[in-house]
């Protein structure tokens, strides 16, 4: 590092001081704690995306190739939801609870109640720039908390509208933007915060919790892996067709997607057959000429990936053009477990697909390598899926689908392992960034406690023991 990047905030103007300290005065002075401002907060996202998202749709052609359509249903419409979800449950979030004091304590009242963690950092990755860094702000408002921002500098026309955005439809005294690259993360991670919150892989991810655990502070990691998709039975045609649209959305670059597939032996020729045929349906002929399938995010991507093609005989696809940072949807055959593409997370569109004796070896198979974020199941038998769930180690588990688990507010979305730690969406999301406080409360009029004081002599004794 040849020098040190000024950490203000884009469009900010102030120097000399970290967007931290800056809106640890915000939150010291008890800004954000009302729920009047949360809410504001919360319907000022969703009045962006309603205002705003042909600005977003254009940044996210530029950075990832993505149609108007893909971006708002993979990113754009799910941040929102996540905004309408928490306005219409932010009271009950926001509720004190009653607990339930023991006898020997009587009289006394106690309750635990939900408490904003202070200033977070919320790290977002390039896949999905806009959900992935602005659905945990919303779990970080509705607790509120003020935030700080780091979106990826790998998909910069995304990292330029959020950061030309956001100020506008938040407050700026309790959400910064910082752009740059990873010199810039890195002096962020220098600073103290009560939380930090990283999507991204796992080697970045280690870096980042060794950074919070120099300053002893929580941290949420959104990781990857290899996430197994197997298929035991089923309609090959319906199960191709899910195969493909989660595999491929994106251009395969999403932690979720189904990373290899795992076939019942004997389905195998017919399963290709049908994954082909989607293809076709999704993307034509040619998909380099559809609007619906995305790019690669930059050359140093596709280059990786199409160094791992030799990895196995390409039954489809394979074809690339590094201009246009293109790569034809993959399918791979005759793949060797300990081969290039099987040992490390794709995030690309090459599908392997692995013959397996049964569900035995597909477990096996599956539990010899580190937990991933999801697993998914293609089966009509629900005895086969019990035994799927409680056989597999994985951050969510899907049955007959992929990538939705992650679309449902209710459940709680994180990995496990070396896939990562902690959960968002939802009332997770405002878990995540909450401290959970306990209060108790005792008047002063009739002193109960000195049964507890000293000096204890025989009668207290027998008296405290009957009550403990």
């Amino acid at each position: 590092m040849t020098s040190t990047p000024t950490l203000s905030a884009a469009g900010s103007g102030a120097e000399g001081t970290s967007a931290a300290d800056r809106l640890r005065r915000t939150f010291d002075v008890g800004t954000t704690r009302p729920l009047a401002w949360r809410r504001a907060q919360l319907q000022g996202l969703v009045r962006m995306f309603a205002e705003r998202e042909q600005d977003f749709a254009d940044a996210l052609q530029a950075d990832l190739g993505k149609s108007r359509l893909e971006g708002l249903v993979s990113e754009l419409s799910l941040v929102r939801a996540e905004a309408e979800f928490a306005l219409r449950r932010l009271r009950e979030w926001t509720s004190v609870e009653r607990v339930r004091v023991p006898v020997g304590l009587a009289p006394a009242s106690a309750h635990r109640e939900p408490q904003p963690l202070g200033v977070v950092l919320i790290i977002g990755p390039w896949n999905y720039p806009v959900q992935l860094l602005l659905s945990p702000l919303v779990g970080a408002l509705a607790a509120g908390n003020c935030a700080v921002l780091k979106p990826s500098e790998l998909a910069p026309a995304t990292s330029a509208v959020i950061a030309d955005l956001l100020p506008r439809y938040l407050d700026g005294a309790a959400v910064e933007v910082v752009e740059g690259g990873p010199e810039v993360s890195t002096q962020l991670l220098t600073r103290k915060y009560d939380s930090i919150f990283f999507t991204g892989g796992a080697r970045v991810g280690r870096i980042v919790a060794k950074a919070a655990g120099e300053q002893l502070t929580p941290v949420t990691l959104e990781l990857g892996g290899k996430s197994p998709a197997v298929v035991m039975d089923g309609d090959l045609r319906a199960v191709a067709r899910r195969l493909v649209f989660g595999k491929f959305l994106n251009a395969g670059q999403t932690c979720v997607a189904p990373d290899y597939v795992l076939v019942k032996a004997g389905l195998e020729s017919q399963l290709l057959k049908q994954l082909k045929r989607a293809l076709a349906e999704f993307y034509g002929s040619d998909p380099s000429e559809s609007s619906d399938y995305g790019r690669i995010i930059n050359e140093t991507h596709l280059d990786r990936l199409v160094g791992l093609l030799d990895s196995g005989r390409i039954y489809a696809g394979g074809a690339h053009d590094r201009s246009t940072r293109y790569l034809e949807p993959t399918l791979l055959t005759e793949v060797q477990p300990d081969s290039p593409v099987m040992a490390d997370e794709i995030f690309g569109p090459i599908l392997p697909i692995l013959p397996v004796s049964g569900m035995d070896e597909a477990v096996g198979f599956i539990a010899a390598r580190p937990a991933p974020l999801a697993a998914y199941l293609f089966s009509r038998d629900s005895a086969v899926q019990r035994n799927f769930e409680e056989r597999v180690r994985a951050g969510g588990i899907g049955h007959n689908a992929c990538n939705l688990h992650l679309t449902v507010p209710g459940l709680p979305f994180g990995g496990v392992g070396d896939s990562g730690s902690g959960a968002y969406h939802g009332r997770y999301s405002f878990d995540t960034f909450s401290q959970l406080r306990g209060v108790l409360s005792k008047g002063t009029g009739i002193d109960t406690l000195r049964l507890a004081y000293p000096p204890h002599n025989g009668l207290k004794k027998w008296l405290l023991r009957r009550l403990l």
